[in-house]
């Protein structure tokens, strides 16, 4: 008898005494590579792997549960369709899913909580509608449940814009409130999607917040760019620029949650989302004070053959409140330039007193580090990195790295830097403006680079502790590395930590670079 042989992923099933003679003789007389065989039991198939392995599997078609059994030693095969009692047993339920369902093109899109097949659209976005297993159980499946869900129903554009016969130059003007989506997290209720959400602190993983940011941000992009037909034009529409987030209130992860947006603003090739996050909660009820989050995102259209720079749909605000958004959008629109054009002059002339300032202490760390001060820390000392590949599982519909992912990945690192730096649990407070400079593709060799940039001590029970996150692009091949985004994010620490001692630490630059980056950021900050 030739001994069964299985990984661990592929547990034994047990089988009846009655039916070991046939499976015996089966198996013996037969050694051929890649055969299958059912057995009597039309539920259960195996089939020859190799010439020692054959692997046994179970037809989901023809059963809704069934009893596995994971013994110590593989003992002589016997086959069964009854339940037993057995040490160890897991049940697996087989529930379908409709493969018909299409997504509606409606205002709201379903998100799910967990994996399943498409989703039929009535209610706001509900993140606990369907029967899915949790995505946490899926490898390789990083997507929250938001951006799994947009990208079902932006999927379901693209299978409506083959017809590129009119839609390819005609451009239509659209209202906002016909990209308006909101997105409903049902915390309160949904305790597979709060686990997905929460940190260990059991506070808002804010990283997620920001993926789900940008794919809903994408999402109401494309919305805006569909005809009346339902077909979309063959564009590519990516994540320039995301302005400054502030953090009005905190987020709590056992209160419901909402995320809603629509386009503000319409240029020739450029376009503004801008997203509200609100929670309603026992301490803000009133619905004006619910607002946690504001979030404008601008998005560029490139024609997806040339890459050139494509037209798009213009927008006509009607409402009193969608003209002042039009217009705030235009100002911003208006400083992005400004700011880029004051970018590109010569740095060299900056506050040598400032430069000199700034550099004092440090110099003291590099040429008497014995007497320096021991309440200061040199930034090369706060510095954190991540490495990663971008793997296919990571990319967008074009087929590249999304912005979301890298805002996540960047958020996630910058909090594990600043508790390292302070010694306690930071809180969220701000994502300064970030510009994407360099696309990012499958492929690519992705390192992500942060320290504390500087500390603002000024209040001694409110801390703020300013974190620089580089993302650099490396393909080794080619032996060159591009910056594809530069993040910047703020933190503090609770009072009740501060009231216990703790104690942040003032940070200085070691070298001018690193001075001249530090002034940079804080007037940037006071600009804002």
């Amino acid at each position: 008898m030739i001994p069964l042989k299985r990984s661990l992923s592929h547990p034994p099933f047990i089988f009846n005494k009655s039916n070991s003679k046939s499976l015996r003789s089966l198996i013996k007389n037969t050694r051929s590579t890649n055969e299958t065989f059912s057995s009597p039991i039309p539920i259960f198939y195996f089939k020859f792997s190799d010439s020692t392995m054959p692997i046994f599997a179970a037809n989901s078609s023809s059963f809704s549960k069934v009893n596995t059994y994971f013994p110590d030693s593989v003992n002589q095969p016997t086959l069964t369709s009854t339940a037993q009692t057995f040490p160890q047993i897991r049940t697996f339920c087989v529930k379908r899913t409709n493969p018909n369902a299409e997504l509606s093109a409606s205002n709201d899109i379903p998100i799910v909580s967990t994996v399943s097949g498409p989703i039929q659209t009535s209610q706001p976005i509900d993140a606990g509608s369907s029967m899915r297993k949790p995505i946490s159980l899926w490898p390789g499946m990083y997507h929250s449940p938001v951006t799994n869900a947009l990208w079902e129903a932006r999927s379901s554009m693209f299978e409506k814009s083959g017809a590129e016969k009119d839609s390819r130059t005609e451009l239509v003007a659209k209202t906002p409130s016909m990209s308006r989506t909101s997105i409903a997290y049902k915390f309160s209720s949904d305790y597979i999607l709060r686990e997905q959400y929460k940190n260990p602190w059991d506070e808002m993983r804010m990283g997620k917040l920001l993926e789900d940011l940008d794919a809903l941000a994408g999402t109401i992009s494309y919305k805006h760019c569909r005809n009346g037909d339902g077909a979309t034009r063959p564009i590519l529409l990516v994540t320039a620029s995301v302005d400054k987030m502030v953090l009005k209130k905190p987020i709590r992860v056992d209160f419901d949650l909402k995320i809603s947006g629509a386009v503000t603003w319409v240029g020739r090739s450029s376009m503004e989302i801008q997203l509200e996050v609100t929670q309603s909660t026992p301490d803000s009820p009133d619905p004006s004070d619910s607002v946690a989050l504001v979030a404008n995102f601008t998005f560029v259209a490139r024609d997806s053959k040339t890459g050139k720079s494509s037209p798009l749909n213009q927008i006509l605000p009607e409402t009193e409140h969608e003209k002042l958004l039009w217009k705030e959008a235009e100002e911003r629109n208006k400083m992005r330039k400004q700011k880029r054009v004051a970018e590109k002059k010569d740095v060299d002339n900056r506050d040598e007193d400032r430069l000199n300032a700034l550099l004092a202490e440090g110099r003291v760390f590099c040429d008497m580090p014995a007497l320096a001060d021991r309440d200061s820390i040199l930034i090369r000392d706060t510095r954190h990195e991540n490495s990663l590949m971008c793997q296919p599982q990571q990319r967008n519909i074009h087929g590249r790295i999304f912005g979301g992912f890298l805002m996540r990945k960047a958020s996630e690192l910058a909090f594990s830097n600043a508790y390292a730096f302070a010694g306690a649990a930071p809180c969220f407070i701000e994502v300064d403006h970030v510009d994407f400079f360099k696309p990012v593709d499958v492929g690519n060799f992705l390192r992500f680079k942060s320290c504390v940039l500087y500390t603002e001590l000024e209040n001694p029970m409110k801390p703020l502790i300013n974190v620089e996150v580089v993302a650099h692009v490396t393909r080794p091949e080619l032996r060159c590395s591009e910056v594809s985004n530069k993040f910047y994010f703020t933190f503090t620490v609770r009072p009740e930590a501060m009231k216990e001692g703790l104690k942040i630490r003032n940070v200085v630059p070691a070298t001018e670079e690193e001075a001249r980056r530090v002034l940079e950021r804080m007037d940037a900050e006071r600009s804002q």
